[in-house]
């Protein structure tokens, strides 16, 4: 499933242009300009000084308060311009928001029902960007590990055939799993994955009703929906993605060997999802983040929460 991110794809290269603007006019006028303007403001002191200085001395009497006449002209001149005095207030503001969207929160909004019934068609989530390390904004480079990406967690990651899409899927095999799909139902290993029946659940989009299970995928437990009327097959031309040759598939579905340095992705909503299954291995030069909070929806206020 694709998925927005929340004020478009280049707000946060946008932010960041603005950022290095911002910051060099607020660097340039308080470590250049702010001194000139120091220097000009001594300078008519000194000037205004020393004219009092000769009318008294010529016997000419000097009315009204010269200090205030003094502080009026210190200020006039040390006036910081109006566009500059804005941008140097922007500029903290706008560091704070990249820092935040880049390192540690980025906001996503869900466009589509590949992950239902986990995340619905309108969620505004949260992805949490340092769980699996900090990576360099812009060009998402990772410096410094800290966990591994791992089965059953909600990711999202740049889309393989298109880096410049973000995708949101459930991690079903990690490195080095063999992970086999067959009538739908999951298998890591060797060992099949546990599930529980639920009532049917009802599609806003279908308006019939879908098979709704208990995944219970490396102690993560969460919904997925199957469609009967879908075959186990769903995969007639995948596409012919990096290190293909380590998938097998047959009318009973697929098995396939995660590579190292790359992860296995599949949508909730199984047989609507487009996902690994199709278009491969996702890299770890891809990842983006966990996503693990909806912070809103506008249809539904009682979406707002934690989810698994």
């Amino acid at each position: 499933m694709k998925i927005m991110a929340v004020l478009g794809p280049y707000f946060q290269i946008g932010l960041f242009v603005l950022m290095i603007i911002t910051g060099v006019i607020w660097a340039l006028d308080r470590y250049v300009l702010s001194k000139k303007r120091r220097l000009a403001a001594d300078a008519a002191l000194a000037e205004f000084d020393a004219r009092q200085a000769h009318l008294v001395k010529e016997g000419i009497k000097v009315d009204g308060d010269q200090s205030e006449k003094r502080m009026e002209i210190e200020k006039s001149i040390m006036r910081t311009p109006t566009w500059v005095e804005y941008t140097g207030a922007f500029f903290p503001v706008i560091v704070l928001v990249f820092f935040v969207r880049s390192f540690l929160f980025e906001p996503f909004k869900i466009p589509s029902s590949s992950m239902v019934p986990t995340l619905q068609v309108g969620d505004l989530i949260l992805v949490n960007k340092y769980t699996y390390g900090i990576r360099l904004p812009i060009i998402n480079k990772k410096i410094i590990s800290i966990n591994e990406p791992k089965r059953g967690d909600v990711m999202v990651f740049k889309y393989p055939p298109d880096t410049s899409l973000d995708y949101i899927k459930r991690i079903v095999g990690v490195p080095g799993d063999k992970v086999e799909y067959k009538n739908k139902r999951l298998s890591i290993n060797g060992q099949p994955v546990e599930y529980k029946e639920l009532p049917d659940y009802l599609s806003n989009e279908s308006l019939r009703y879908m098979r709704q299970l208990n995944e219970n995928l490396n102690g993560v437990s969460h919904n997925i929906l199957t469609d009967d009327a879908r075959p186990p097959y769903l995969v007639p031309a995948p596409d012919n993605f990096p290190q293909h040759e380590r998938c097998t598939y047959n009318t009973e579905g697929f098995v396939c060997t995660v590579p190292p340095g790359h992860y296995f992705m599949m949508g909730d909503n199984r047989d609507n999802s487009l996902d690994s299954r199709w278009w491969g291995f996702v890299p770890d030069e891809n990842i983006v983040g966990r996503a693990f909070f909806v912070w809103m929806n506008l249809g539904d206020l009682k979406r707002i929460g934690s989810f698994q």
